[in-house]
């Protein structure tokens, strides 16, 4: 396929909002392409040329883009800047002078033709990187069609804003197959366990819908990470699961590690819960897992948590979070070392243990783990784990675990199996119950905000909606606004995220009242954990549901937009707080 005729499917995506009719769009599209071109197709329309949790990025600010656009084009710098601005858009900006541009160049480029070009402006790199991008972005302006180029020069930049999610892309993938949604199921199984939307439309074209059930965990392609339930007592836990293994819940940072020794070279990845690519993060994980994993492959997870060598106490998150940074990483961990307690096993050596029960999993992660019990020398270690059945116990064993500065407990089902994805009564997390004042906080998703007045002027935000998930719907609905409780580096952190993720219209999974209407809509990307003093019953926000005093606790960068607490979660929050 001609890249001209995907832009034309590119425009009518970009006009429309209904959910269904956007996977009508893409099926549609899916079905003209071959299988290679699907594959590629599928990073185009999220604004990039590999899949997601592949770090390679084109490294091209606005600024390079319009040289680039300046240099295809031949006309002058600040007044296309200053037309651009009027527009408030670089891709039509792009798209209009292109029409008034006669280009000897101009031909019809596949969709395969511009992905390559495109990758290569991507893996650039060195000294003369940048001049090669701005040159070769230079030479697809002039070679493509008006339309083409409004969408080209908006994926170097990320903004695409298309406003579909990876779970349209996988209706439309059922829609192709099969007429309707019904595959969506066992196609949604299969990215779970390979995230890569790209991978799984090339394979669905060339073998069927049948070899979804044969993907397999690969190194290095992250596993979307389990979830766990929660209760809040050790009857209720027992009753659910019966006897089960407790282990402490570290408040740090949820990794995947992924591991594989090939003639004496070995290679390292950490994954986040948000399936980010954190290997650079980490430098002293990385030598751990190095030096004490006896394996030739392996996929396991664990939680790293800052740690003080002194008093072999751990440290509050709010220390633990300094580790996440893009500068002075050797530096800060010298300051605030690691250790890494590893709880689950997900694949050895050529073997998928997704499937096996607990116990298995966590009798062989026990065999690939080399620890000397040095508490300073062992940077990988095991999670304790105990096997319980007496609810007091369980009580007195979350006691311990708040006293020794950790959020909590876990209890695990002795056969439950690992579930990518998906929140089970495989795992439980134990929460103490709720009263008026929450002790739990909730996971939101940030929508949309409202316009500064006064001193927020200077932030461009003067509140901001959330909210979480309603399964029944598939959509979002709204719990809070909120105006208060953040520090001014929290307000501007949140204001230079939210332009990045502008939408112009209100994405179709959104359920919001008119009464809780914004100024500006966000694309679903930003979690925030939300502290609350209680759940009220209300009228104008769409889950029925209100946090009252809500307050921003953290920005959730490991977790993405569908790991946000359930309308479910929430009234099962609020039955438990009307106990009290």
């Amino acid at each position: 396929m001609k890249f001209v005729e995907l832009a034309a499917y590119f425009e009518k995506i970009e006009h429309v909002s209904s959910r269904l009719t956007i996977t009508s769009l893409l099926a549609e599209l899916f079905n003209k392409l071959s299988p290679e071109e699907l594959e590629k197709t599928v990073y185009l329309l999220q604004g990039k040329v590999v899949p997601s949790f592949q770090k390679i990025e084109f490294g091209m600010a606005e600024k390079t883009v319009i040289k680039a656009i300046v240099l295809a084009l031949n006309i002058d710098k600040s007044y296309f800047e200053k037309e651009s601005k009027k527009m408030g858009d670089l891709g039509k900006a792009v798209e209009f002078f292109k029409k008034q541009f006669i280009s000897f160049e101009e031909k019809a480029l596949t969709i395969l033709d511009t992905h390559k070009e495109l990758y290569k402006i991507a893996v650039a790199g060195g000294d003369k990187s940048q001049e090669y991008k701005i040159n070769s972005l230079s030479f697809l302006i002039r070679q493509l069609d008006p339309l083409s180029t409004r969408y080209l020069v908006r994926i170097p930049l990320a903004l695409m804003r298309l406003g579909f999610s990876d779970m349209t892309v996988l209706d439309a993938y059922s829609w192709m197959i099969g007429g309707d949604k019904t595959l969506r199921p066992l196609i949604e199984h299969a990215y779970h366990v390979r995230p890569d939307l790209g991978y799984i439309g090339r394979i669905l074209k060339e073998k069927g819908i049948k070899e979804m059930q044969k993907i397999q965990p690969v190194i290095c392609t992250p596993i979307i990470m389990m979830r766990a339930e929660r209760l809040s007592s050790g009857k209720e836990i027992i009753d659910q699961i019966g006897e089960c293994a407790i282990e402490p819940k570290y408040d740090g940072f949820r990794l995947q590690i992924h591991y594989k020794k090939e003639n004496n070279k070995a290679e390292v990845r950490l994954f986040s819960r948000s399936l980010e690519d954190v290997t650079y993060m980490y430098p002293d994980v990385i030598e751990g897992v190095k030096k004490q994993i006896i394996a030739k492959e392996i996929i396991f997870e664990g939680e790293a948590i800052g740690f003080d060598p002194t008093t072999g106490s751990f440290l509050p998150f709010q220390e633990t979070v300094q580790r996440k940074r893009k500068y002075d990483i050797i530096q800060k961990a010298k300051e605030i070392p690691l250790k890494l307690f590893s709880f689950d096993l997900l694949y050895l050596n050529g073997i998928n243990y997704i499937h096996e029960p607990f116990v298995e999993r966590r009798k062989q992660l026990e065999t690939v783990i080399q620890a000397k019990g040095d508490v300073l020398k062992d940077i990988v270690v095991l999670a304790p784990h105990i096997l319980m059945k007496d609810p007091v116990k369980i009580e007195k064993n979350f006691d311990t675990a708040i006293a020794q500065g950790l959020e909590g407990i876990i209890a695990k089902k002795l056969n439950g199996t690992y579930q990518p994805g998906a929140r089970g009564w495989n795992w439980i997390k134990f929460k103490r119950s709720y009263s008026s004042k929450i002790n739990d906080t909730i996971d939101c998703l940030v929508m949309g905000y409202d316009f500064g007045k006064g001193k927020r002027t200077d932030f461009g935000i003067g509140a901001f909606l959330v909210g979480i998930f309603d399964k029944r719907q598939e959509k979002y609905a709204t719990v809070a606004k909120i105006g208060t409780g953040l520090t001014d580096e929290e307000w501007r952190t949140l204001e230079l995220r939210s332009k990045k993720l502008e939408s112009k219209i209100k994405p179709d999974n959104y359920y919001v009242d008119k009464q809780m209407v914004c100024d500006v809509w966000i694309s679903p990307s930003i979690v925030v954990e939300i502290r609350a003093d209680e759940i009220t019953k209300s009228p104008v926000h769409t889950a029925g549901l209100a946090l009252r005093f809500p307050r921003l606790e953290r920005f959730r960068d490991d977790k993405r937009e569908t790991d946000t607490t359930t309308l479910s979660e929430l009234k099962k929050m609020l039955i438990e707080q009307e106990k009290v």
